[in-house]
């Protein structure tokens, strides 16, 4: 069974990809994950803020010495001053993965504003990365700012990121578009090699006894599928680059429904943080399964081919569905 695919132009053995996590923090789990099955890894982003915290303490400790004498030994900060800085950090950690693993690294740079960050994609690409995922996160809570200021900015951060390296860039995205094939298209024609989607927009809640908002984290489950899955197989047939499901897949039936979608790969972190690196190999072992019970012989063969250009009744993935659905809901279904 042939389970191979391609991603961002990179070979990989099979559609399997964990996606940023803090699983990728650690050497010997991304090996455990290599071993299970990974054929790539994205390991957890480096954000425009704690670039931006960096490059300050570097410039207070080099425009602000502690003696009035240039002689002083306190001039230049000192290693236990700045050794947590997260971006150099960040690209040790890079190399450390290239030399203890076969599969690609792939990085993550997570921000929004132009700015100096994005220079950072150029230092991952030397650290050895094999391709980056530009990680755009923004809520557009500004009235005053457009969609089309929203968009713009989207495209303006990847055309910056694309200036700086010549590795494989993926934008990952919300949905919250207002026409979102548009901006996917417009997107592909800016320069990216590959989309990731969706983003998960974490929602904040509200603490009732200390009164103050509170962050929330809830892990993915396999319902969240349904929105990567619609719109993977909406776009396949008019864009030519990769595209990557993410959010909501747990299961290698999750897999091979976005596979049959569209998707060259799909990325995965929930079921890797509730279940451990050999949930991959399961996944793996079952999709092969499922794929000589159909008469598959390869990931290639599949792709797309529930897709909108191929299924019989492309409407079910537009409006279509959404009347079908209501008219056809009886209270007793849910009793």
């Amino acid at each position: 069974m042939n389970l191979e695919t391609t991603y961002l132009g990179l070979s990989l053995k099979n559609p399997l990809v964990p996606s940023a996590s803090p699983l990728s923090s650690d050497v010997d789990t991304v090996k455990k994950m290599e071993d299970a099955g990974a054929s790539a890894v994205v390991m957890y982003s480096l954000f425009e803020e704690q670039i931006a915290q960096e490059n300050q303490a570097l410039d207070h400790f080099l425009h602000s010495p502690s003696d009035s004498y240039a002689e002083a030994l306190s001039y230049f900060p000192q290693p236990d001053e700045y050794h947590n800085l997260h971006a150099e950090e960040y690209l040790e950690h890079i190399r450390e993965l290239k030399d203890a693993v076969d599969i690609p690294v792939i990085a993550s740079l997570n921000g929004v504003s132009e700015g100096g960050w994005m220079a950072y994609a150029k230092n991952m690409q030397e650290a050895g990365a094999d391709a980056l995922e530009l990680n755009i996160y923004y809520i557009a809570g500004d009235p005053s700012m457009t969609g089309a200021d929203v968009e713009n900015m989207y495209i303006k951060d990847l055309k910056a990121v694309k200036e700086t390296v010549d590795i494989p860039v993926s934008v990952k995205l919300g949905p919250y578009f207002s026409s979102f094939g548009n901006m996917a298209a417009s997107l592909e024609e800016a320069g990216a090699e590959g989309l990731v989607l969706f983003n998960r927009f974490y929602q904040p809640d509200i603490d009732l006894e200390e009164l103050e908002v509170q962050p929330s984290l809830e892990l993915s489950s396999s319902f969240e599928k349904r929105l990567p899955l619609r719109w993977i197989a909406m776009l396949r047939p008019h864009l030519k680059c990769s595209l990557a499901a993410t959010t909501g897949i747990h299961t290698a039936e999750d897999v091979i429904k976005m596979t049959l979608a569209g998707a060259d790969v799909s990325m995965m972190a929930s079921v890797l943080l509730f279940q451990g690196p050999s949930v991959l190999k399961n996944i793996l072992n079952d999709m092969a399964v499922w794929m000589e019970e159909k008469e598959y012989e390869s990931l290639e063969e599949m792709k797309g081919a529930m897709s909108s250009a191929s299924v019989a009744d492309p409407s079910a993935f537009e409006r279509a569905n959404y009347i079908k659905i209501l008219q056809g809901f009886r209270l007793e279904d849910i009793k």
